[in-house]
């Protein structure tokens, strides 16, 4: 089946070539028409080990791949990376489950995708006989920006440049892409938001894009964004691990539904739970948990987006977002409407609001519940947690867990409940020790070996001796300079 743009179906590309597009040349989002079309049965994977889950899932989210090809390229993705086998290990904590997916190599949930998206960019292009170096551009709230420079480094055929905020990531996240190793790698801070990054980054597609400016020039841009198809589809596969380890350890029937929770910024993390519902796992609510900027929380309730609001930054910044790119995947898989879709982004970008047909709210409201978590509730979150089950989460999980609980509460008649927790409590350790009722002295890495010496718990590999790393990317520009950053950049031979 091939995908399409979410605003005009005469847009179309094979899988292959929707990845190494990243958009669609209108500024849509790739996406299928419709996930009914996908021949899947859910139930053979659960008895499966994650390698072969992914490989199952990938291949029929991405059918430009054979089954034996992704076999592979999973095993190259995934195959010695991750602290456990199975990527993503459950937990029990209190009465709900933890879905850990921060064992990768960056201790974030971009690791499982992120991992496989440099392997689904190479072979896609060779598979579309591309010989184009591919120039991949990502805005970043910080998490995403590591985990693509780690999965991207010295990838032959590809150079990577991350736009993040200045002054809108933690230190531990900054200093993690500040001293990323690789020659192909750039990182560059955006005086401004993410929005503002993430606005930049489409911007610059539109531009060259509609203006031929790198045509001729041996390369061509594409994402590393949720915006990509291909960054998406691997996220679908932890959904069901966490459902077939319920299974496994006799919590669950198969058959029985369970609710997630996901805190979510860019709402490609919660989509990919609703493209797991809709190829057939049995999830009954996903509940999308965001924080002071609840931009998310106020549309799934009225059906009205307004981006027009106070950007706050907090203690869960890869949640500080008030432009979601990825609903508007979930508004046309809903609607099956480009036009709408198309006319709904044109009054976004015009105005910075819009408001969804009735019909269409009441299909979000039958698969999505939403609730939000200030600072304060975060950090009493995390300690709350900490001194009743020992158990120590990062500002976002401590998100997902107050709405979870919030979401019980209202919804007596609730299924299980499976918290994603997205990042490793080391990598916000100030907003943490404060949570478990401790005073922070000195900078983030001090903060660290505090957070340690308190809790015990081990400082992941990946971030220990971060301090001592040489800086290599120390760019700051305007977030009207982007276009002509990415094209200086663009023709420059060597970056290092």
């Amino acid at each position: 089946m091939d995908y399409q743009s979410t605003r005009d179906p005469s847009l179309r590309a094979t899988a292959a070539e929707a990845i190494l597009n990243g958009l669609a040349p209108d500024g849509g989002l790739y996406s299928m028409p419709s996930l009914n079309g996908i021949v899947f049965d859910w139930k053979s994977v659960l008895g499966m080990d994650t390698q072969g889950m992914a490989t199952e899932i990938l291949t029929a989210l991405l059918p430009s791949f054979t089954k034996e090809e992704m076999r592979g390229l999973v095993k190259n993705a995934y195959t010695g990376k991750f602290e456990t086998e199975d990527l993503t290990p459950t937990v029990h904590v209190g009465g709900d489950t933890i879905l850990e997916l921060f064992r990768g190599p960056t201790s974030a949930f971009k690791d499982v995708a992120l991992s496989m998206l440099p392997q689904l960019m190479t072979a896609s292009r060779k598979k579309c006989g591309v010989d184009d170096e591919i120039l991949i551009l990502t805005a970043t709230s910080g998490d995403t920006g590591k985990a693509a420079m780690e999965g991207f480094c010295d990838v032959p055929g590809t150079k990577i440049i991350v736009f993040y905020p200045d002054g809108g990531v933690s230190a531990v996240q900054k200093a993690q892409m500040a001293t990323q190793a690789g020659n192909n790698i750039c990182v560059c801070a955006v005086r401004g938001n993410f929005d503002d990054a993430q606005t930049g980054v489409k911007n610059v597609f539109a531009a060259v894009t509609e203006g031929g400016l790198l045509d001729g020039k041996g390369v061509r841009l594409s994402s590393a964004n949720s915006i990509n198809i291909g960054r998406l589809a691997p996220q679908v596969v932890y959904y069901y691990r966490a459902y077939a380890n319920l299974v496994n350890e006799g919590k669950l029937s198969v058959g029985d539904k369970v609710d997630f929770c996901v805190p979510t910024g860019n709402f490609g993390d919660i989509l990919a739970g609703w493209f797991a519902k809709e190829m057939g796992l049995p999830v009954g609510r996903l509940v999308c948990a965001s924080n002071a900027n609840n931009v998310l929380t106020d549309f799934l309730e009225t059906g009205r987006y307004d981006k027009n609001r106070p950007f706050y930054k907090t203690a869960s910044p890869s949640m500080d977002i008030l432009v979601s790119s990825n609903l508007e995947r979930l508004l046309f898989l809903l609607s099956g409407d480009a036009a709408l879709v198309k006319r709904l982004m044109g009054e976004l970008k015009e105005t910075g609001v819009y408001q969804v047909p009735e019909d269409l709210l009441d299909k979000l409201h039958a698969d999505f519940w939403q609730g939000f978590c200030d600072d304060t509730g975060t950090k009493s979150a995390i300690g709350k947690v900490w001194r009743e089950y020992g158990y120590l989460c990062d500002t976002h999980t401590a998100v997902a867990w107050d709405v979870a609980q919030q979401y019980k509460a209202a919804n007596p008649d609730h299924n299980p409940v499976i918290i994603l927790s997205t990042a490793s409590p080391y990598k916000f350790p100030a907003a943490v020790l404060e949570g478990i009722g401790r005073g922070a002295k000195g900078d983030e890495f001090d903060v660290m070996e505090q957070v340690r010496s308190e809790t015990g718990i081990p400082i992941p590999k990946n971030l220990s001796g971060l301090r001592e790393r040489e800086v290599r990317h120390k760019d700051v520009i305007d977030r009207d300079k982007m276009l002509d950053y990415v094209l200086t950049k663009a023709t420059q031979k060597d970056w290092f």
